[in-house]
């Protein structure tokens, strides 16, 4: 089978299915475009041709971890001067230590490994002793937890993409 007759053949069906994680069509049809790209690319290097689809929907997996990834927080914040002793990529955002400490512990230290220290998810899972998946979902919910007391406190705002947006309008940072 070639890049062509893949695509005819599984292109809706991978669209909703990227476009279910996503949602937001405009991300979906890029990642759909460079899954298929890869595809493309690597198609003659499927060994079993009977497993095309299943090694098709790891790639596109794949491209949904990597847009997600690549879209952590996005946040505008206000210039101010920022300490040389502040190592992690968040520090200028208002309040992120803060919220950060107060998570419970077991997503503190999670987060910490990932978001401060730059660990890979799957090292830290290692360091923390519990599964990959259950280190993504502890990674999950202190997001949303986070996220949620930069609404409340800070006064940002969630874009169409999930992403945080606007200034800070926290009494603590004025």
């Amino acid at each position: 089978m070639d890049t062509r007759e893949v695509w005819d053949k599984y292109q809706k069906e991978f669209y909703f299915f990227i476009l279910k994680r996503v949602k937001n069509e405009d991300a979906a049809m890029d990642i759909l475009q460079a899954s298929f790209l890869k595809i493309h690319k690597n198609l003659d290097k499927l060994k079993h041709p009977g497993k095309l689809k299943s090694w098709a929907f790891q790639i596109i997996r794949n491209e949904i971890n990597d847009h997600f990834n690549d879209s952590k927080f996005s946040v505008s914040t206000p210039d101010f001067q920022q300490s040389e002793e502040v190592s992690h990529p968040f520090s200028e955002v208002c309040c992120f230590d803060k919220f950060l400490n107060e998570l419970p512990q077991e997503y503190q230290e999670v987060m910490k490994l990932v978001y401060v220290d730059g660990k890979p998810q799957k090292e830290a899972a290692e360091l923390t002793g519990i599964s990959l998946a259950n280190t993504k979902a502890r990674i999950r919910r202190s997001k949303s937890i986070m996220k949620n007391r930069f609404k409340e406190c800070c006064k940002y705002e969630t874009d169409v993409n999930g992403k945080l947006t606007g200034q800070s309008k926290c009494a603590l940072c004025e």
